[in-house]
Formats: C-alpha cells, sequence, structure tokens
C-alpha cells in the first residue's frame, strides 16, 4: 500500500481573530473541491501583542481575547483530534452569532461538542498554561515573523499572513484562489501582497 502524500495545509487561528475565521471557513471549502488535508494550529494575538504599546481599544480586545485563547489551549491539549471541530463550534457563536459574552461562546460551543464545560471554564481563570500558549504563537513566528497577525497558512511548507479576506469563497471559486496562492508559495522569492482594505468582514 502506497503513503498517503495528500498534501498538507496547516492553518495557525486565533479564534477570536474574524479574518482568521473568513480564512479558515475558506481552506475548508478548498478541502472539498482540492486534493489537500488541513491541519489547525492554535496561535495567540494576545501573546503576540504582549509588551507592545497599543492603542487602548486594541489592548482591551486583545486582553479579552485571553479568554477564548486559553479555553481552545485547554481543549487542544485534552482533545486535540477534536481541536477542528470546537474551533467551528466556538467562531461560529462569536463571530456568526456575534457572542461576545466569551465565557458563554466557549460554555456553547462546549455543550455542541458534548465536552464539560466546567473544566474549560476553570482554564481561563489562570496563567497555568499560558507558556503553552506562547510556545504556540512562537511556533506560527517561527514559519512568518513576529510583525504579522493572524491567520497564518502554511502551503507545502511555505507559510505566509493570510490570505486576508472579507467574505468567504465558494466551490471552485475557492479552489482557484487557492491554486493562485500555491503558485505564489512555490516561488521563493516571493514574500507579500497588500491594499487597503474597503469592505468589511461578513461571515455568511
Amino acid at each position: 500500500m502506497s503513503e498517503n502524500t495528500q498534501p498538507v495545509v496547516d492553518f495557525y487561528f486565533d479564534p477570536t481573530c474574524p479574518f482568521a475565521w473568513i480564512t479558515s471557513r475558506w481552506i475548508l471549502e478548498v478541502e472539498k473541491v482540492r486534493d489537500i488535508q488541513v491541519k489547525f494550529h492554535q496561535m495567540s494575538l494576545y501573546m503576540l501583542n504582549e509588551g507592545r504599546d497599543l492603542p487602548e481599544d486594541y489592548r482591551r480586545s486583545t486582553d479579552r481575547g485571553l479568554i477564548p485563547g486559553r479555553g481552545t489551549q485547554h481543549v487542544g491539549a485534552e482533545h486535540p483530534e477534536r481541536l477542528a471541530e470546537w474551533y467551528t463550534a466556538l467562531g461560529t457563536r462569536i463571530h456568526n452569532e456575534g457572542q461576545k459574552d466569551y465565557e458563554a461562546a466557549l460554555t456553547g460551543a462546549a455543550e455542541d461538542l458534548g465536552l464539560d464545560p466546567a473544566p474549560i471554564l476553570a482554564a481561563t481563570q489562570t496563567d497555568a498554561e499560558d507558556e503553552r500558549l506562547r510556545e504556540k504563537q512562537r511556533a506560527a513566528e517561527e514559519l512568518v515573523g513576529n510583525d504579522v497577525g493572524t491567520p497564518v497558512v502554511s502551503f507545502n511548507g511555505t507559510a505566509f499572513f493570510g490570505p486576508v479576506l472579507t467574505r468567504i469563497p465558494r466551490g471552485e471559486e475557492a479552489g482557484r484562489i487557492f491554486d493562485g496562492a500555491v503558485a505564489l508559495a512555490e516561488y521563493p522569492y516571493f514574500y507579500e501582497i497588500k491594499r487597503a482594505r474597503t469592505t468589511d468582514p461578513q461571515f455568511d
């Protein structure tokens, strides 16, 4: 029997980031129309921005993001095989449903997956696992540097920040965008494409 040579796309996310959420839904669409396997990994905007001088509103946002970050770290450690479905359950509540009470979102996501929410919520109240979360963030930074955010996507071993999207491509359109991203990733001297955003994230 031949070994499985299905290409792996590694996807690094912070559960509170709306752009990571949209890009994650795109890559799952790609998985339906291209022969790839998506593997999800956690990163942390809180850990990325530790010690940085940030605007007050953004600092409050990243500080609050540590709650779902710690909860996700706990689920990933205890149930690593369920990280992708956990992200889907939690992200749907945070982004699609606009649930900003993160404790309630964590509880609902746990119940969706048949998990006990108590230890997940308990994990949000302690820094005991923060070093593991920092390690996850460092792993993402080792791929792309620390002057970018989330998501980070690795195509065939070449990683980039992004792509940053404000809509979720579906079906073959998702596949064509993926083909273009892979083509860029295959050129060893390509680094970035960027333009000012003129639309806001939309999750439908």
